[in-house]
């Protein structure tokens, strides 16, 4: 007897275990497929993300003034920091841009586009001490995590998956950069 009813309760696990299955793939289809807006991005979203492309981008060009102009007894130490910021920049920028081809928009792609967006100012061609450059970085660094921060946040209400794991890769990215500065300050 006792074996019936534990094969009975073996096809029973086993029923609620494929129905559960199969309603969570279908839930995870339904979410991903429902509509175009899982393929294209919301306007609003995708401008959010162009306005972060184009800090990105002053962000790499500002890098490289202060690689060039960064001065005092720590430049070299500084001004190779400040070289492995900016090659890491540029993967973001590069992956960023085409996150919105995949999405279907059009990544904006010059200086122009981004100065006419960007919220992280230029910086002028002059020579600043290592303290001053790494503050420079500092809070530009901690302005683009708000920004991923918020686009994440944003991105996950309109369930657009790829966005958001971009979106957190790149917080986690700068909260260690933000870290390394912090110290570099003390």
């Amino acid at each position: 007897m006792d074996n019936r009813i534990n094969s009975v309760n073996r096809k029973i696990d086993i029923f609620f275990w494929l129905v559960y299955t199969n309603f969570i793939r279908e839930v995870r289809l339904t979410l991903y497929f429902k509509s175009k807006e899982a393929v294209i991005l919301k306007k609003e979203l995708a401008t959010q993300v162009n306005a972060y492309l184009a800090n990105i981008g002053v962000s790499y060009i500002k890098l490289h003034n202060l690689h060039w102009n960064v001065v005092g007894s720590q430049f070299k130490a500084a001004h190779e920091y400040l070289e492995t910021l900016y090659d890491a920049l540029a993967d973001v920028l590069d992956a960023i841009a085409e996150l919105l081809k995949m999405n279907g928009e059009a990544p904006l792609a010059s200086m122009k586009g981004y100065l006419s967006v960007a919220t992280i100012p230029e910086l002028e061609s002059v020579e600043l001490d290592v303290k001053s450059a790494m503050q420079t970085v500092l809070k530009d660094m901690e302005s683009l995590r708000t920004q991923a921060f918020f686009i994440r946040e944003q991105a996950d209400k309109e369930n657009q998956f790829d966005v958001v794991a971009h979106m957190e890769d790149d917080v986690a990215n700068y909260n260690k950069t933000i870290w390394f500065i912090q110290s570099m300050l003390k």
